[in-house]
């Protein structure tokens, strides 16, 4: 009898300690969501995101475009913090986070940028499990043209316990124009992310810090390493099914980036799990292009595809204090 309830109460303990062992496993996500505008006519240029614009963009194609997200971010098991960019305000971000069935309840880090279009990047996190404590922007000007704002890089800094953690959401400026002949932009944005890191391991170099973002570059480029040599990449060729997040004239390659300072390799408090970044290409996000698979995208120009976005999404895995 006494060996059956020592049994018993140690396959107890077993399936306790597994399950909050697995509890404390979280993602860390990011998605460009291609084009998140409300219907609203702002003081932004977004008139062809209106309902009288040339993509005829409805409350009906935007309630569809909310049900796309939530269904990406259901395919995650336990997300601890989301980024996001392409979105046009706070409001459409909320709008996702109201519609979801596991995020609904979460927080959100968003400041308006300067960007002519309105286009932001936002941070929803889980703020039962972590607490914001500071948060704040970094703005620049694009060295190829200094009248023409673009978007901000968010930061934001939350504690669990007496851990901190620092993520950082950017949206670098496009390869518009060509690729080298944009690049400066580029490294602008780079160069003042990197003042801001510098900044943070110069007092203390074991700082965890996660840094997201479409960095319309490719992890071989400059900009990306200027990171790339403060930070360690979750995100290569190799995490996911393509050989990248993003599909150009049929070429696959990694412009959606997640990275972490060396202090996430610490086996104390806040660590990132090895080899965890995924590229999730779920089914629903694929469609057949000219004899390739590609994002199933929204919109081509202005033909309404339904689909989701022209990125994939990316995540790893870190394990909580």
């Amino acid at each position: 009898m006494k060996i059956t309830i020592y049994l018993s109460s140690l396959a107890l303990l077993l399936l306790f300690t597994q399950c909050a062992t697995e509890k404390n496993i979280r993602q860390i996500g990011f998605y460009n969501v291609e084009n998140l505008f409300d219907t609203i006519d702002g003081v932004n240029d977004d008139a062809e995101f209106l309902p009288t614009g040339k993509n005829s963009w409805n409350s009906e194609r935007y309630n569809e475009k909310l049900n796309h997200i939530n269904q990406v971010i259901d395919q995650w098991e336990n997300p601890l913090m989301i980024g996001f960019c392409e979105i046009e305000n706070a409001n459409v971000v909320r709008d996702v986070l109201r519609n979801s069935s596991k995020i609904n309840d979460y927080g959100l880090v968003h400041y308006e940028s300067a960007d002519a279009r309105g286009i932001d990047v936002a941070l929803a996190y889980d703020s039962s499990s972590i607490t914001l404590v500071r948060s704040g922007y970094l703005r620049f000007t694009l060295p190829t043209d200094e009248t023409h704002a673009t978007r901000d890089i968010l930061w934001a800094k939350f504690v669990l316990q007496k851990d901190t953690l620092i993520a950082m959401v950017n949206h670098w400026p496009s390869r518009s124009g060509g690729q080298a002949e944009s690049e400066a932009n580029r490294i602008a944005a780079a160069t003042r992310a990197r003042v801001f890191i510098d900044s943070v391991l110069t007092v203390n170099d074991q700082t965890k810090m996660i840094f997201m973002g479409d960095l319309n570059d490719y992890p071989s480029d400059k900009a990306p390493q200027l990171i790339a040599e403060k930070l360690n990449p979750q995100i290569t060729a190799i995490s996911g099914e393509f050989g990248g997040s993003y599909n150009y004239k049929g070429e696959w390659d990694v412009l959606d980036h997640l990275l972490a300072s060396k202090g996430l390799n610490s086996k104390k408090g806040f660590s990132v799990i090895q080899n965890s970044g995924c590229i999730h290409s779920y089914d629903f996000l694929l469609e057949e292009y000219k004899g390739s698979i590609v994002p199933f995208r929204t919109y081509a120009g202005s033909k309404y595809l339904g689909g989701y976005s022209d990125h994939f999404p990316v995540s790893f895995e870190i394990s909580l204090p």
